[in-house]
């Protein structure tokens, strides 16, 4: 029996995490499909709405082959929704020692913003080695990164904010990326429009591109 993928072997093989905001619950079921159905079959769905974890209920239970994550958690309260609502990981923008150590409990991996030695360093004091680059284009993009692999070899991280399909290779070219997290793929203005056909197509683009 093959074993399967591990959160971070699924992350690394998709090398792209959609970075979404539905205002319509609804819309994600024609979106997951989108996704999943043209190559990335993940999403991290940002608790940026008042649908956002009733979205996410929906896609675990329309697409269970999809990794499903809630973003944006920013309180105790949205982790245990989220953890209701079936999310398989968690992502924040900053790092909150007290939300790090709650998600830890509950079991649902936690991947905390950081931008800076100090954040870093508190990550990795709570056992926290994936991490979030955020925002990574105004917090000096590849160069800090690059600045930041020589002490902290050990991280392995997932840039997002200000990241296109213009600068993702830079990014994914670094050995301590996992994958980048982005909304170009997932315009909002586009899944308001329910132009499902875009989506895919923008899809399509992303993966080709990021396989070269």
């Amino acid at each position: 029996m093959s074993q399967q993928p591990t959160l971070l072997q699924r992350f690394q093989q998709a090398r792209v995490v959609p970075v979404i905001v539905v205002e319509d619950a609804q819309d994600i079921i024609p979106l997951g499909h989108a996704l999943a159905d043209n190559g990335l079959p993940l999403a991290e769905i940002t608790l940026r709405s008042g649908c956002a974890v009733e979205a996410i209920r929906l896609l675990r239970q329309a697409r269970p082959d999809m990794l499903v994550g809630a973003g944006t958690l920013q309180t105790t309260q949205q982790i245990t929704q989220a953890i209701d609502a079936g999310a398989m990981f968690g992502v924040s923008a900053g790092l909150n020692p007290k939300n790090a150590r709650f998600c830890q409990q509950q079991g649902l991996p936690l991947i905390p913003g950081v931008n800076n030695p100090m954040a870093i360093e508190c990550a990795l004091e709570l056992d926290i080695d994936f991490v979030k680059f955020f925002p990574a284009e105004a917090s000096g993009g590849v160069k800090m990164l690059k600045a930041l692999q020589g002490p902290y070899a050990q991280l392995k991280i997932m840039p997002t904010g200000g990241i296109n399909l213009s600068n993702i290779h830079h990014y994914l070219a670094l050995p301590q990326v996992v994958a980048c997290g982005g909304s170009w793929m997932v315009d909002p203005a586009l899944i308001k429009a329910k132009d499902w056909q875009q989506i895919s197509r923008l899809v399509q683009q992303t993966v080709a591109q990021v396989a070269r």
